[in-house]
């Protein structure tokens, strides 16, 4: 069975946060160490200090692995430009590919129900091309995924969320797809995105 960290978690923050932050925390814990216990307990309490430098060691990689925020933009306009058609063709191939099995939602506050290792997310996509997404379709998935029970509610777009829409997803644990995570879960051939680009005149 797959480990997921809460997407909340001290370490999942420090995850999406910059490397050296977990570095810094670590820093403050071996301090603190030092000053707080004897000499003789002191490599004990610095070991607490080994997970945020495991943190940190993962946030690095993934940052120097990231993908260059040039390609990542004009992955996002390509997708802004696809019509709801091949969107909704792209998006369910991508979540196959990541392990998921898809299904049409029946009500509007969400398209998807994905299931996968006996855990259920309600996906909500249609407003993909906003550019400023607000809080409401946020609550709306939410309350779709209390009232269906779901373990989890994932809303994806090519804009951005105001930051009443952010703190509400940082709050009520709506997962946000977007940006170069959404652009590396859908990766766009040439082909694709001379279409898109087409496809906007």
């Amino acid at each position: 069975m797959k480990f997921e960290m809460a997407p909340n978690s001290l370490f999942a923050i420090l995850l999406r946060s910059r490397w050296w932050i977990s570095f810094a925390v670590a820093a403050a814990f071996v301090a603190a160490a030092r000053a707080l216990l004897p000499p003789d307990y002191f490599v004990v309490g610095a070991i607490g200090a080994l997970p945020f430098l495991v943190i940190g060691c993962i946030a690095a990689w993934r940052q120097w692995r990231a993908p260059d925020p040039r390609r990542v933009a004009e992955s996002l306009d390509a997708i802004r430009a696809m019509p709801w058609s091949a969107f909704s063709k792209a998006i369910e191939e991508a979540f196959r590919r990541d392990g998921y099995t898809v299904a049409a939602h029946p009500r509007p506050a969400a398209d998807y129900e994905l299931s996968r290792n006996g855990r259920v997310s309600l996906v909500a996509c249609k407003r993909w091309k906003a550019a400023r997404i607000g809080v409401e379709p946020l609550r709306e998935l939410r309350a779709a995924k209390d009232q269906s029970k779901a373990d989890e509610c994932i809303y994806v777009t090519a804009g951005e969320l105001t930051d009443t829409a952010q703190a509400f997803a940082a709050g009520h644990g709506v997962r946000l797809l977007q940006g170069a995570e959404l652009a590396a879960l859908m990766p766009l051939s040439p082909t694709s995105s001379r279409a898109s680009r087409a496809a906007r005149g």
